[in-house]
Order: C-alpha cells, then sequence, then structure tokens
C-alpha cells in the first residue's frame, strides 16, 4: 500500500484567515478569476485538521483540451472538493485530463480510443498541468523538487505525449516518463483504479448494472486481485507450454543419441590413424623443445643455487641481531665500570688544578728550550755549511791549477760516434721490449679465457655428478622396492614402520599413526601418475597423527632412522567416514578429480588430503590443450580451482607452470621400466662426464703450453730491460763529459774570503746561543721536577682505580670484540646480498637467452613440452611414422567428412541435452513460484474480501439497514442482498428488486467499502448521485462527509451536477462551482486578468 502520513495544524492556518475575511462577504458564495465558486463556513470555531502531505493534487488547468480552450487553474483543498455545474461546463473534461495527465490511456477515461482525440478541434496541442503536494517526511526528492511537484504534459495532434516535471520554483528537473511513474509508484495512485477514480461512463454503468459478475470483477479490479490472477495465470500457462516442450524434446533425443552411436562407430573406424596423426603433431612439437629444455637444465643448477644461497640471508640477518644484542650488552658493562671509575677519580680532581698550571709552566719552558736548542742548531748547521763550502771551493782551486790545457779534437769525435751507435741499439731494444710485452698480454689473455673455460666445465662437471648420484640413488631405491615396495619412499621406511609397530604394541601411540601417505593410495588409471604426485608432492611422504602426543613419540622414532630430512607429520583427529564434500567437489563428465582418481581405503588418508591439498576440487587432465581449453579458454568448471595434465604440468585460469619432473618416483607401477630408464638416463650422464674430463684435460694442457711461454717471455723483457738500463747509464755518462774551459781563478779565491769571514761571525752567534741554551735547560729541570711531585701524589690516589681500569679496558675491548664481529657479519651480508645480485644478473642473461629460444619453439608450438628424447631419436621415429600413416591413409576414405558429421551429431546431441537440464530446473522453479503465489493470492483475497464485509456491514447499519456480501470466487461472482429499514436478516432480499435509489445507495456503501480496504492519497468520483433521491442523496453524502472526516490524510474530489446548497457547513470542503457556457459556445468565457496570469504561469 501506498505512505502516508498524518498531520496536525492548529486553528490558525490559512483555511482559518480564508474564512474570517468571508464573513464580510454578503453571499456563501465567491467567484474567483477562474470562473469557479467556493463554498466555505462561516462558522469562526478553531478546529484541527490532519491533512495529507503528500500524493494530494493542489491544482489542475487545461488549454485547448477537448472542447475548452482554457480551464483553471482549479485550487483544490486538502480533504473534501465538490466540482459542481451544468453538463457542458467541463467537470468530466477536468477528470479526464486528471487520468490523461497522470499518464493513464484514453480506453481508461471512456471518452475516446485515441489521445489524440482530446486536442481540440483547429489546435495543433493540448496542455495539463497537474500540481501534486510534496511535503512532510515521506516527499519524493524533497531536495529537488521542493514543496510540490508540477506535472506538465502537452498532447500534440499526432498523439505523442511529451512530459515535464517541474520543482515547486519552476525548475523542470525531467521529461521521461519514467520519472512520472516513479512519483505515481512513491504516491501509490492508481490512475487505472476504478476506486481512485471512478469516471462517469463506469459510474453509471455500475450504478444501473444488476450483474453480481460486474460486481465481482469491479471488486477484483479495485483491489488489484485481478492483476495477480492474471499474472499466475501467465506463470501456469508457461508451465504447461515448458512442460509439452520437454516431452516433445526427449523423444528428439532419444533420436539424436541413435545417430551420435551411428556417427560414433564410422569415427572409431577412423581412430587408429588419427592417433597416428596426433602422435605425429606430438612428436613435432617435442622436436621444438628438444633444445629449450637442454638449456633449461643448464640454467637449473644456478636457479638452486640462488635459491639456497637467498635461504642464507635469513642465517647472516640473525647473526647480526645476535652480535648487536651483545654489542649493547657490553656497553651497558661499560658504563657500570665507568661509573665507578669516575666516583674513585674525584679525589684527585682536587690536584688536577695545581697539576695543570704546572704542566702548562714545564711546556712554556720547554717550548722556550726548543727555541734555544733550535737557535744553537741552526748557528751550527750554518757553521758546518760554510766550513764544507770553503773546503769544497779550495779544492775546486787546486784542481784548476793542476789540470791540462785541452783535450784533444781526436777524442771528442769517437765520443760522438760512441753516442750515436749507442742510440740505435737503444731504439732496436726498445722495439723488441714493445714486441715482447705485447706478446705476453696476449698469452695472460689466453691463459684468463681457459681459466674461465676450465672453472665453467667444472662446475657443470660437479652438476653432472650430483645429479648422477641422485640417480644412482634412485636406482638403489627401485633396486629395493622391488623386494619392498615401501622402500621408494625411503631406505628407511621400512625400519621406521616397524619400529612404530613396535611402539603401537607397546601402548606408546593412542592411536598408531599413518603413512607414508603415498603408500596408502592406488591410481584407478597409471597413466595419471606423474599428475597426482605433482599435485601431492610432499604429502606423499607425510605421516599423519591423531593428536600432538602420538606426533612426539614419532618425532622421537624418525630422528633415529632419518639423518637428513624428516618427512611432514600432519595432526589430525581420526575419524572413521570421509568428509561429504558434494557441495564444493568438481564434477565434470571427462574427467576425474583426484579424490575420484584415487583408491584410499583409509577414510582418515582421504580427510587429510581433503584438508592439506583440497583434492576434490583439482582436475586431472591428460592432454595438455584440452587442460588449457577446459581452464583457460571457457569458464573453469565449478567449484574446480586448477588442474593437472598427464605431463604433471600445473594449469590455473589465467597461469601455466611446467612440471619439474619427467616421471613418476612413487606411484608408477612397472619398476623394470623405471630401472631401464634410469639406467639410460646414468649411461647418458656419464657420457657427458666423460666428455667434460676430456675437455678439461685438453684446456689444462693448453693453459700449461701458455704459462711456459709467459716464463720465457717475462725473462726475455727482464734482459732488455736491464740491456736498456746499462746503455741508457752509458748515454747519460758519454753525454754529461764537458769540455774544460778557462776559469778565472782569482774570483773563486775571493769567494773563499768572503766565506772565511762569515765563519768568523756565525762562530759567535753559536757561542752566545749555546750560553742560552743551558740556562733554560736549568729552569726547566726545576719546573718538571715540581711537577714531577704533585703528579706523584695524584697517581698514588689513584692507585685504586688501577683494578678497574683494567676491568674497564678488558669491557673495552669485549665492546671493540662485538663491534668488529657485528662489522664482520654485516660486511659478510653485505658481500653475500652483491653475490646474489651478481647471480641474480646472470641468471637473468640466461634467462633472457632462454627466452629467446623459448620464442623461437614457441613460432613451432606454442605450449612447453617435456622432452625425454635426444633430437636424433625423435627424427627417426617421425620418418617412421610417416610411412605408417601414408600406408594407412590408403586404406581409408573421405577422414574429415567422416569426422565432421560425428561432431555435428556430438554437438547437437549435447546442445539438445543442456537445454533440456536447464527446462527441467526452469519448470521445478515454476512448480515452486506457483504454489507460493497460489497461497498468497487466496490468503489475500481472503483477508480483503473479509475486510469488504466488515465496512459494509458497518456502513449499511448507519441508514438503519442491514445487509449481507456473498463471494463466490468460483463463479466468480458477487451477491449483495440488503434488508432497507429494521427487520430480519433473514428476509434480507438481493439488490435487484430495490428501488433505484436504494440500490444507489447500496452502491455507494458497497464503494466506500472498497475505498476502506484500498490505499490512494485521493479519490474521485464523477456524478456518484445520478440516481438516487434526495433521502438517499443526503444520506450518502452525509456518509462520504464522515468517511472524509475520519480520513483527513486523503484528498476527496466529487463531481456531480447537483448544487449541493444543502452541505452542512464545514472547514474540510470546498466547492468549485463551474460556470455554465453560453448557449452555442464551446469557449467558456474567462477574464483577461486569468488570461493574462495563464500566460505567464506558461
Amino acid at each position: 500500500m501506498g505512505k502516508r502520513k498524518d498531520g496536525c495544524f492548529s486553528g490558525e492556518t490559512p483555511n482559518k484567515k480564508q474564512r474570517h475575511d468571508l464573513e464580510e462577504e454578503s453571499d456563501d458564495e465567491t467567484t474567483d478569476a477562474g470562473g469557479v465558486n467556493h463554498f466555505h463556513s462561516k462558522n469562526g470555531l478553531s478546529y484541527v485538521s490532519n491533512v495529507g502531505e503528500f500524493g494530494i493534487i493542489e491544482s489542475i488547468s487545461l488549454r485547448n483540451f477537448m472542447c475548452h480552450s482554457l480551464l483553471g487553474p482549479f485550487k483544490f483543498g486538502p480533504n473534501v472538493n465538490f466540482i459542481v455545474g451544468n453538463n457542458g461546463s467541463g467537470k468530466s473534461a477536468v477528470l479526464t485530463a486528471l487520468i490523461v495527465g497522470l499518464g493513464g490511456k484514453a480506453t481508461i477515461t471512456n471518452r475516446g480510443s485515441s489521445i489524440k482525440g482530446f486536442v481540440k478541434d483547429g489546435q495543433s496541442s493540448a496542455d495539463v498541468s497537474i500540481t501534486l503536494k510534496n511535503r512532510g517526511p515521506d516527499a519524493f526528492k524533497p531536495d529537488v523538487y521542493g514543496d510540490s511537484i508540477v506535472i506538465n504534459q502537452r498532447i500534440s495532434s499526432d498523439g505523442v505525449r511529451s512530459y515535464k516535471m517541474k520543482s515547486k520554483s519552476g525548475h523542470i528537473v525531467s521529461s521521461k516518463k519514467e520519472e512520472l511513474i516513479s512519483v505515481l509508484d512513491h504516491f501509490n495512485i492508481q490512475v487505472d483504479n476504478p476506486v481512485t477514480i471512478l469516471t462517469q461512463e463506469m459510474s453509471k454503468h455500475f450504478l444501473q448494472s444488476k450483474s453480481e459478475a460486474d460486481k465481482y470483477k469491479f471488486f477484483m479490479k479495485a483491489t488489484q486481485l485481478e492483476q495477480m490472477k492474471e499474472d499466475l495465470n501467465y506463470i501456469m500457462e508457461t508451465y504447461s507450454v515448458t512442460t509439452a516442450t520437454v516431452t516433445q524434446q526427449e523423444e528428439c533425443l532419444v533420436e539424436l543419441k541413435r545417430k551420435v552411436k551411428e556417427k560414433e562407430e564410422r569415427y572409431k573406424s577412423i581412430s587408429s590413424l588419427e592417433d597416428m596423426k596426433k602422435k605425429l603433431d606430438e612428436l613435432k612439437n617435442v622436436m621444438a623443445w628438444a633444445l629449450v629444455n637442454e638449456l633449461d637444465k643448464q640454467i637449473q643448477p644456478l636457479r638452486d643455487q640462488l635459491k639456497a644461497e637467498s635461504l642464507r640471508t635469513v642465517k647472516y640477518d640473525q647473526r647480526v641481531e645476535e652480535c648487536q644484542a651483545r654489542v649493547k650488552e657490553a656497553e651497558e658493562k661499560y658504563k657500570t665500570i665507568q661509573e665507578e671509575l669516575v666516583k674513585i677519580t674525584e679525589e684527585a680532581n682536587r690536584l688536577h688544578p695545581e697539576c695543570t698550571t704546572l704542566k702548562a709552566d714545564v711546556q712554556v719552558k720547554s717550548k722556550a728550550r726548543n727555541e734555544a736548542e733550535g737557535s744553537y742548531c741552526r748557528f751550527r748547521s750554518e757553521f758546518k755549511r760554510l766550513e764544507k763550502d770553503r773546503a769544497q771551493l779550495k779544492k775546486k782551486i787546486e784542481e784548476l791549477k793542476n789540470s791540462a790545457n785541452q783535450i784533444s779534437e781526436a777524442e771528442r769525435l769517437e765520443r760522438l760516434e760512441r753516442i750515436a751507435k749507442l742510440q740505435d741499439d737503444f731504439k732496436t731494444l726498445k722495439d723488441q721490449e714493445v714486441t715482447t710485452c705485447q706478446q705476453l698480454d696476449q698469452f695472460q689473455q689466453a691463459i684468463y679465457k681457459y681459466k674461465d673455460e676450465q672453472n665453467r666445465l667444472r662446475k657443470e662437471e660437479n652438476d653432472v655428478r650430483r645429479s648422477v648420484d641422485t640417480l644412482n640413488r634412485q636406482m638403489r631405491d627401485l633396486i629395493g622396492s622391488k623386494t619392498n615396495k615401501l622402500k621408494r619412499f625411503g631406505q628407511f621406511i621400512p625400519d621406521l614402520l616397524d619400529a612404530i609397530e613396535e611402539a603401537h604394541r607397546q601402548g606408546r601411540f593412542r592411536r598408531k599413526p599413518l603413512g607414508p601417505l603415498g603408500a596408502c593410495i592406488r591410481l584407478k588409471d597409471p597413466e595419471l601418475a606423474l599428475a597426482v604426485e605433482s599435485c601431492l608432492k610432499g604429502l606423499l611422504l607425510a605421516f599423519c597423527c591423531d593428536n600432538y602426543k602420538d606426533e612426539k613419540v614419532l618425532q622421537s622414532l624418525m630422528s633415529k632412522f632419518c639423518k637428513t630430512s624428516r618427512p611432514q607429520i600432519i595432526v589430525s583427529e581420526f575419524t572413521n567416514s570421509v568428509y561429504d564434500v558434494r557441495a564444493r567437489a568438481v564434477n565434470h563428465p571427462h574427467f576425474p578429480s583426484v579424490l575420484t582418481a584415487l583408491e584410499v581405503d583409509d577414510p582418515v588418508v582421504a580427510n587429510c588430503l581433503i584438508d592439506m591439498r583440497g583434492i576434490e576440487s583439482v582436475l586431472l587432465i591428460k592432454n595438455k590443450k584440452v587442460a588449457r581449453q577446459v581452464m583457460q579458454q571457457q569458464q573453469p568448471p565449478k567449484n574446480c580451482r586448477e588442474a593437472f595434465t598427464g605431463e604433471g604440468d600445473q594449469v590455473f585460469s589465467n597461469r601455466f607452470y611446467s612440471s619439474e619432473f619427467s616421471r613418476a618416483k612413487y606411484l608408477s607401477g612397472d619398476v623394470d621400466t623405471e630401472i631401464s630408464l634410469l639406467e639410460k638416463e646414468i649411461e647418458n650422464k656419464n657420457a657427458h662426464l666423460a666428455t667434460f674430463q676430456h675437455r678439461l684435460q685438453s684446456i689444462g694442457d693448453d693453459i700449461k703450453q701458455n704459462e711456459d711461454f709467459c716464463r720465457r717471455h717475462h725473462q726475455k723483457r727482464k734482459q732488455l730491460q736491464d740491456r736498456l738500463r746499462k746503455m741508457q747509464l752509458e748515454l747519460n755518462e758519454l753525454e754529461n763529459v764537458e769540455e774544460p774551459q778557462s776559469v778565472d781563478i782569482s774570483a773563486l779565491e775571493e769567494e773563499a774570503q768572503d766565506i772565511m769571514n762569515k765563519m768568523h761571525t756565525v762562530e759567535n752567534d753559536v757561542e752566545v746561543a749555546r750560553k742560552t741554551l743551558e740556562e733554560r735547560k736549568s729552569l726547566l729541570a726545576e719546573a718538571e721536577q715540581k711537577y714531577r711531585d704533585i703528579k706523584e701524589k695524584i697517581n698514588s690516589i689513584a692507585e685504586e682505580a688501577d683494578p678497574i681500569k683494567e676491568k674497564l679496558s678488558k669491557v673495552v675491548t669485549d665492546v671493540d670484540k662485538s663491534k668488529h664481529d657485528k662489522k664482520h657479519y654485516e660486511d659478510k651480508r653485505k658481500e653475500h646480498v652483491k653475490s646474489i645480485k651478481t647471480m641474480e644478473t646472470e641468471l637473468a642473461s640466461k634467462d633472457k637467452e632462454l627466452e629467446e629460444k623459448i620464442s623461437l619453439a614457441k613460432q613451432i608450438y606454442p605450449e612447453r613440452l617435456q622432452v625425454n628424447k635426444s633430437a636424433r631419436s625423435l627424427d627417426l621415429e617421425i620418418n617412421r611414422l610417416r610411412e605408417k600413416i601414408s600406408t594407412e591413409q590408403h586404406r581409408h576414405g573421405n577422414r574429415e567428412e567422416i569426422i565432421r558429421e560425428y561432431k555435428d551429431a556430438v554437438e547437437t546431441y549435447t546442445k539438445t541435452s543442456s537445454h533440456m537440464k536447464n527446462l527441467k530446473k526452469f519448470i521445478k522453479l515454476l512448480e515452486s513460484t506457483i504454489g507460493g503465489r497460489q497461497k498468497a493470492y487466496k490468503l489475500l483475497r481472503r483477508y480483503l474480501t473479509l475486510r469488504c464485509k466488515i465496512f459494509f456491514d458497518s456502513l449499511l447499519s448507519q441508514r438503519g439497514c442491514s445487509g449481507k456480501m456473498n463471494f463466490d470466487h468460483v463463479a466468480e461472482t458477487l451477491t449483495i442482498s440488503v434488508q432497507p429499514g429494521e427487520g430480519d436478516k433473514a428476509a434480507l432480499s438481493d439488490m435487484r428488486s430495490l428501488s433505484g435509489g436504494e440500490r444507489s445507495f447500496s452502491t455507494v456503501c458497497f464503494i466506500l467499502a472498497l475505498w476502506g480496504i484500498s490505499d490512494s492519497p485521493f479519490r474521485c468520483l464523477d456524478e456518484f448521485d445520478v440516481y438516487m433521491d434526495m433521502v438517499n442523496r443526503r444520506i450518502s453524502m452525509d456518509m462520504m462527509l464522515r468517511v472524509a472526516e475520519s480520513q483527513r490524510y486523503r484528498q476527496f474530489i466529487l463531481l456531480t451536477p447537483q448544487s449541493m446548497s444543502s452541505l452542512p457547513a464545514s472547514p474540510i470542503i470546498r466547492i468549485l462551482r463551474m460556470r455554465d457556457p453560453e448557449r452555442g459556445q464551446t469557449t467558456l468565457p474567462f477574464g483577461n486578468s486569468n488570461e493574462a496570469d495563464d500566460e505567464d504561469e506558461s
């Protein structure tokens, strides 16, 4: 039902003010500018009115509508409104405009079959404007529209409508009909409901009709039960049609299935050829990825090493944190001892000022002594230098006096020739040295290159050796598993299981642990072994315990037998039944899940795998291409998280991971085949080792040869350098030989005399400086003695601090050691991180090279494949298969046509089957919907029928009548029996035996009863009293007014040709009188002022 809100107002309202103003008028009728007369009460008593706040009509105006050029605007009151006037005055036009303006169809008005018939003749369009009240908490978008919603509708002569939804201020909010429908739904306004708006034609038909079926239809339409019934009938009709369709489709499905079997038999006849072609394609794809896999195997050890080094980073971080803690502890200890030392040394601080003064005095006197000593030494050095210069000058004079006159010309020419020869020899030796150095660099570069190659080969050799060791261990496990299958899971497993059995007999376990889990499961399809192992991984070696106490006992047993890594232990309470996972498990018609692909006898093992791996939601698809189509090219199956291929590849909806293994290790059934494959692989690895060793031997010989060349060239370069050095000395000696020149000996003798004079002066300065130095040494000795005395006092006081200082020194050593350790591990960590980055760079380079090769391989086949054979063997196998295919093709017909027909038949059958399933689901949904709606429909019909009877009896009793309403929902009739006046109810008579006025009155009671069970913000009745006499009209009017009085929140608009002058004075009533049209005139005469107002408003 719609929203409504009661509002209470005091007597001081605009209505009261309006009444007060009208008391000065001479008549009860006043005519406004629009030609409408309003009747108001002169009663000046104040009253309380609970008027409607939303959905009621405030005003309506018409232009060029029907035969009227202009009507309105009509201002309606909030409660009872009478529109009175003679025929042709426009009453029904207002009601028709209300229906059309609120979006109603033309057929509802009973005034025409098309909306364009409402446009006045000779005009291009008609306009209808309706204002709805929009106040209170239940208002529709009050922040947009305000207190009123204005609905403007224009109807063109072509029958086209246009809407404008305006706010109170005139702003256009929307021009869509959807907005109008939203407003009507919000206010619960039903323009096609006869209880909301009862037109003149429908009112006359209803009042004159004596048919019980018409009354029942009127009741059903007024309560909207008719719409519910039509909806229910439509659902039942759809149910019948769908059921018939399913029956027909089932017959077709049988025929389609027969055709599929027929096509399948023909298809199987060529399946062997198809398998061979498919095998050929697969071999080509494997051939394309052979080189890629070889490079990938070379990169894998580097990845493993990088992963291992990355894990070691945590170890360095822990060491750094431990060192940091030790540093902090040592610093705190240092602080404590330092405080003790400060307390002891405070006693010596009293002597420190005097000690400082004496020390400063010693420093000053020491500085003076040093200055004097410096002056003394400088003078002595100057004296010795002069003495040495004098002796040298004297010697030179003697040499010049005794030297020969000139050297012969022949000796000079011989010396120049020797210099020229030495320069030529020097250049030749220099060129030889450069050539030797270049050759030496070449040999060293070759050595570096060979050593890098040697290191790389040794690394690869070690990787291959480790791989051979691993394969040998697997070989031993497989050989041992011939006698005991449990050894496949580890050589220690049988002994561990025996120990578990013995401990269980001794009562050490509450419940015996289960494991390894791989030994507790079996495969239904051996070809899925690698896929299951790739999915479960380490869980195949795991053990399961019922409680943590059993786990501790199992841990102690494992520590005795497991020398390396221990199997995982899963603690989960043992149960006797497998989990019910049907709601979350994946169900595919063609591919199994891991759970359905395994045979598990113990429910504990199944539940453990469900908890730890979710095996119920993992699909197993043998073909890699099909797996990608199922998971990535279409919507993944319901509840499916991931899938594994027969080669162990992992497939998600948005990514794909290749398997690291090429064969199953634990779940494969044929041990001899596995041993044979391992032997071949070990043989290949040993061949690789032999190749590596031969290559390493060759590289070692090359390195020795180049090192020998390097030693020889080093010796040669050293000999050349010695000869060059000796030759350079000889050249320097020859070039430095000077020819004697005539020297002025008298100038040298004068210089010797000057030096002698300076020596006398410096000798006097030396004596003065010596005396000054002796004085200052004496003063310094006295100051030092005083300083030593005060120092000894301080030292004697501070002797007590020596043990503490020793402790402090030890703590300082500990702090330094801790800091050194911390720095050491920080440097190690940095070096470790740096090495990881170097490895990452190298790995990135290798990965880039791998990506380039993968890109080339993807051009042949886009998906990664695992290769277990050499390219040569693959090539031979491809050639043999091609010959076989060529032979088989001659034995069959048109293969493509057979395949196409088979696929078409399967596709048709699959689509039809899927459609059948969807239809059956839809039928079940319809069955549940029909039951619920029928129950709700009957319950609501019973409730509304009962309420209608109660309201009808209550209204009849107001006139002293009695009556009865009998609803026959099977025959769809409504029988109303009325007894006028007081009398026995047994004497009730049918309405057809009543007079016209009594029947009209009974009908009004029926309408008012329908008002009571339906909800709308306003009610409209057109000529409801046309067949009533004055008495029944009066009684009916009083009843309506009492209903209106009790429903102040609802608006009533009543149209009648009567004058209504006999109505009682009431503030809730507003009478709007229409002017009578003049004879021969189709346009009502309105004043100029009103026309001007309308133009402004438009």
